[in-house]
């Protein structure tokens, strides 16, 4: 320690100051959206870091990889990209599934399948009104889609709704 008038002042660790500038050179990459770069400074900087810095280097991590593979998808096809979106669905990342959803409207605004990709993620997600007008897009463009929608076990938390229950069973009115 050195004093500085009567005052102890401790010298940061050396290793601990190499890792905060490697943590701010890779924090940096990400803000320039290099998230490859990013990716790997992060990575090589968590086995070595303080844990204050590793864990939030993590987070990061975790955050570069996403916006990465968020640039370098392509796919084949809009069916491709609705079972991508589906994954993503199935594993709690809606707001990433709707993206993926809403990508395939833009193209093909009569993509039956992606309406009704986004009536289940509306009725996972409790969105009862958005739900039924996508239900109701998909049925008029695909009258298929009724039939289906009548065993899909993720339309349950809609099974109470009698305006649900018209749109899948007209010909009982």
């Amino acid at each position: 320690p050195k004093t500085i008038q009567g005052k102890v002042r401790t010298m940061a660790d050396p290793a601990q100051q190499k890792s905060m500038q490697e943590y701010e050179a890779a924090l940096k990459a990400m803000q320039d959206g290099k998230f490859d770069k990013a990716s790997d400074a992060f990575r090589k900087l968590i086995p070595q870091a303080p844990p204050e810095i590793a864990e939030r280097a993590r987070v990061y991590l975790d955050a570069c990889n996403r916006q990465a593979a968020k640039q370098d998808r392509k796919f084949a096809g809009p069916e491709e990209q609705y079972d991508y979106a589906i994954s993503l669905l199935n594993t709690g990342l809606y707001d990433e599934a709707r993206e993926q959803l809403e990508a395939i409207l833009a193209h093909e605004p009569q993509a039956d399948y992606a309406f009704y990709g986004l009536s289940i993620l509306e009725s996972m997600t409790g969105q009862t009104e958005q739900c039924l007008e996508h239900l109701a897009q998909a049925i008029s463009i695909n009258p298929q889609n009724r039939i289906h929608a009548r065993v899909d076990s993720d339309f349950q938390d809609m099974a109470d709704d009698p305006r649900f229950t018209e749109l899948l069973y007209p010909e009982v009115q």
